[in-house]
């Protein structure tokens, strides 16, 4: 049975802000509502979309990857929840006295190659404000 719900009802059960919901929907996450105005309702396919969404985004996963999952890729291994004993590779680049970056390439979604270029774009903005003053 496919239930029609309003805005405040589907944001109550998967508890988000309208907000959040219309974000996800801005970045084509989460699909339109059916109809328009005050007649638009949502779906039991909308509460799992943003259930997805929710999950992903709690276990670190970026937007981007959740994109990529919620249109069929396959969905990444949920991080398991930190305990003793634990090994977390995690990169530490030094920009300048006093300014470092801390990367957690895994929990970022980071490529290596991505990394790299991220971190290139930090030490040159780096450089660009610190010639300025």
């Amino acid at each position: 049975m496919t239930h029609h719900l309003t805005l405040d009802a589907l944001c109550t059960l998967v508890d988000l802000s309208k907000r959040t919901v219309r974000y996800y929907m801005t970045l084509g996450l989460v699909d339109r509502p059916i109809g328009e105005t005050r007649a638009a309702h949502y779906t039991d396919s909308h509460v799992q979309q943003l259930l997805t969404i929710k999950q992903l985004a709690a276990s670190g996963v970026s937007l981007e990857r959740i994109r990529q999952v919620l249109s069929g890729e396959e969905a990444p291994v949920a991080p398991k929840s930190k305990s003793v004993g634990d090994i977390r590779v995690v990169s530490h680049v030094h920009i300048a006295p006093g300014v470092e970056l801390q990367i957690d390439p895994a929990a970022a979604s980071l490529s290596p190659e991505t990394l790299r270029e991220f971190v290139r774009a930090a030490l040159a903005q780096w450089e660009e404000i610190h010639d300025k003053s």
